[in-house]
């Protein structure tokens, strides 16, 4: 299932397993879901380049260089 055949209140679910506090650090996203995976990628830069990645205890993954957001991994993602 590609992410454009998603219906609206699906998309809208997953982007809510997004924390809260990151506030879009950039004027456009790229969004991907890998529907075999059931992982949804989220980036605000191309490439990331990231220095750090964080493990959440909610299944997500923030990925930094330094103390800037590059984008958001989201682990079973149509679950949430």
């Amino acid at each position: 299932m590609a992410l454009n055949q998603l219906r609206q209140r699906d998309l809208t679910k997953l982007l809510q397993a997004v924390p809260a506090p990151l506030g879009l650090p950039a004027e456009r996203a790229t969004v991907d879901y890998d529907s075999e995976a059931d992982v949804l990628y989220i980036s605000f830069e191309r490439p990331q380049k990231a220095t750090d990645s964080e493990m959440r205890d909610d299944g997500t993954i923030i990925h930094r260089r330094r103390k800037k957001v590059l984008g958001v991994t989201v682990l079973d993602a149509s679950t949430r």
